[in-house]
């Protein structure tokens, strides 16, 4: 009596879990991917294809029907004579061998009652020569038109190339493709040479890669991008060498580069283009390798570049296509899409000084762990935490993150987009750290000038306002304007910092150079204010020790306020590879200047990692409330002020 109740309720369970009832009568069970349902029954599997299980008839959903090789044994098709078998999902077909043909023109047959294959005589293969032989004369004279490519303005004649080479590549291909029983074809005269390759069949191991030469150039490409799954009928590739179209798309088509600097082509343009199916993108990247113009070119730096299609017609583009490797004969590039490609050679204004690069990373080396170590003091160190203090510690962490990007990232100029997002990173990392220098210089301005206790905790407070809407505010509004008023001109070919073109670096320089400025002020100023007020402060203020060590560290807050920046814009003249060397070590060593003179020659620093390493002894702990209580004297101020310029160089007496 129960099972009527129960079955209507165990169908709906198993129909909402996607599972048929197979017990049902007259109800087909659910057949697999390649099987159909026999007699509402059972499963079989398609023509062509067979079970994994090897049972004929099945009713297991999850069975799998797999294609079977008619061209293997046991089937083994036989095509007859001069023909081979290929096989394809769920079928076969047969086609004649490379230089043989059927005689009806087609080009697949099924069995071997239906084989008619000939062999080829040599009037086919001279006949297709000759039409790849008139494709070349119809291109030659449109280079040797000096009136037409001479007479039309730039943009014109990238147009006008654009699509003369296109039409090349579509005639070239077309002519390789109407005879697929000559599987390679070369041609060369004085203007450009030609070969081309037709694939008949599926890729093998042994036809992985194709390997294409003209001119003494070559191109590798890979089989399946040359057949982009086309199994029905041949595919082509064609490369193309053109001897004087540099000539007519030269360097001056190549808008990356910076204004002084002299490009010029290496290399012959070459084309690479694959049929029916003229698709540009790949899945596997082709090595093109160059035979160079002029050989000597290990001193200068090479671009591998391709003809970029636009609506103003055309120019050299970078996107794409990377360098790996130049010797004094040849340039090797990989590029991850067809098109027309060249080498481009620049001559730059400056050649690379390795001794320099050497004492830069250095240099930031030591500044990365020294910065770091400062911001930890700064952090943990609780006797000297105060605004000053908070100061420091944000110019740290600016320059540790710049200087980290710096050494890291901003060689990576080979993603575009990347080198442009790190150009700006960079960018505004610089200029907040330079925001936080001014905001150090003004803050000792402030506390110099004021030397009340009213009117030090003024300019406190006031400082404690600006800070942080200023040190990281300021910066984003100079980048976020540049950024969206010329975004393409972040990243250079050859580095991922500000273009040069259209002044866009001053929107760099202008902010540094004018807090250079102001902070040399504040410097000079503070200097001579201290200097006078501690002339009259003789019973309070001991001798300075050391006049070499007061110099030392009025040297030293000059470093910390970037004032030495401006060695860079005396770069110039006779005398430029010397600054470049005092630019390169004084500024490459700032987070050193920041370590040793807030940390190193801190009394309270000292104490400091005394009580660390001596936990049990007896610490004293100095802090802004307690030096500055309400009933300090103004004068000690002056202690204070002196004691932040130059850290340990006075000291009271009781």
């Amino acid at each position: 009596m129960q099972e009527p109740s129960l079955l209507p309720e165990l169908c709906i369970l198993l129909s909402l879990s996607g599972v048929v009832f197979q017990k049902a009568e007259g109800t087909c069970p659910p057949c697999s991917q390649n099987s159909f349902c026999v007699n509402d029954t059972y499963c079989t599997c398609n023509p062509g294809y067979t079970s994994q299980s090897g049972q004929k008839f099945f009713t297991f959903p999850l069975e799998i029907c797999q294609d079977i090789d008619e061209c293997k044994p046991p089937f083994g098709i036989y095509c007859g004579s001069h023909a081979k078998c290929q096989n394809v999902e769920g079928s076969f077909y047969c086609h004649c061998n490379i230089g043989y043909k059927l005689l009806s023109g087609d080009t697949q047959f099924k069995n071997s009652n239906e084989n008619t294959c000939r062999k080829i005589t040599s009037s086919n293969t001279t006949k297709g020569k000759k039409e790849l032989q008139q494709v070349v004369d119809n291109f030659e004279s449109l280079l040797i038109n000096k009136t037409l490519w001479g007479t039309g303005k730039k943009r014109e004649v990238a147009s006008m190339i654009t699509s003369v080479l296109q039409t090349m590549e579509s005639n070239v291909l077309e002519t390789a493709l109407k005879a697929p029983d000559q599987e390679i074809q070369k041609i060369q005269n004085s203007t450009m040479a030609i070969e081309t390759r037709v694939v008949t069949d599926n890729c093998s191991e042994k036809r992985k890669i194709f390997n294409l030469n003209v001119h003494m150039n070559s191109l590798d490409i890979h089989c399946n991008d040359i057949i982009q799954g086309n199994i029905q009928g041949p595919s082509a590739v064609a490369f193309i060498s053109y001897s004087s179209l540099g000539n007519i798309i030269n360097a001056t088509f190549f808008d990356e580069m910076n204004e002084k600097d002299r490009v010029f082509l290496n290399s012959q343009v070459v084309s690479a283009a694959i049929g029916p199916k003229r698709n540009t993108s790949l899945s596997n990247s082709v090595i093109l390798s160059f035979q160079h113009v002029k050989m000597k070119t290990l001193s200068k730096k090479a671009f591998c570049v391709f003809w970029k299609s636009t609506e103003e017609g055309g120019h050299w583009s970078r996107d794409g296509c990377f360098l790996i490797q130049v010797n004094k004969s040849h340039t090797t590039c990989r590029c991850t899409h067809l098109s027309s490609f060249a080498v481009l050679l620049a001559f730059t204004n400056q050649e690379e000084d390795p001794t320099l690069a050497v004492m830069t990373y250095v240099g930031l080396s030591l500044s990365l762990l020294c910065l770091f170590l400062a911001a930890l003091t700064f952090l943990l160190c609780k006797a000297i935490q105060n605004t000053s203090t908070s100061l420091h510690l944000q110019l740290s962490l600016c320059l540790f993150l710049a200087h980290l990007l710096f050494l890291t990232a901003v060689d990576r100029t080979e993603i575009k987009v990347l080198c442009a997002i790190i150009a700006g990173a960079l960018h505004y990392l610089y200029l907040a750290s330079f925001t936080w220098m001014l905001l150090e210089g003004l803050h000792l301005f402030l506390t110099a000038r004021n030397l009340t206790v009213v009117n030090y905790s003024s300019a406190n407070r006031l400082i404690k306002w600006l800070m942080f809407p200023v040190g990281y505010g300021v910066p984003a509004v100079i980048v976020a304007i540049s950024a969206a008023s010329r975004p393409h001109l972040y990243g250079t070919p050859d580095r991922c910092w500000l273009h040069l073109k259209q002044g866009f670096i001053w929107s760099f320089l202008g902010p540094v150079c004018a807090i250079i400025s102001v902070n040399l002020v504040f410097f000079l100023s503070v200097f001579w204010i201290l200097k006078r007020k501690l002339s009259s402060l003789n019973s309070e203020v001991s001798t300075i020790q050391n006049i070499r060590m007061l110099t030392l560290k009025a040297m030293a807050q000059l470093f910390i306020l970037g004032c030495t920046w401006c060695l860079g814009i005396l770069q110039v003249g006779p005398a430029a590879w010397i600054m470049a060397y005092l630019f390169t070590i004084i500024n490459s060593l700032q987070g050193f200047f920041i370590f040793l003179v807030y940390c190193l020659f801190s009394h309270q620093v000292r104490k400091w990692f005394g009580d660390i390493m001596k936990p049990k002894s007896e610490s004293e702990s100095f802090t802004l409330s307690s030096r500055f209580g309400p009933y300090s004297k103004p004068n000690e101020h002056l202690f204070f002020v002196w004691g932040d310029i130059f850290p340990g160089q006075v000291k009271r007496k009781y």
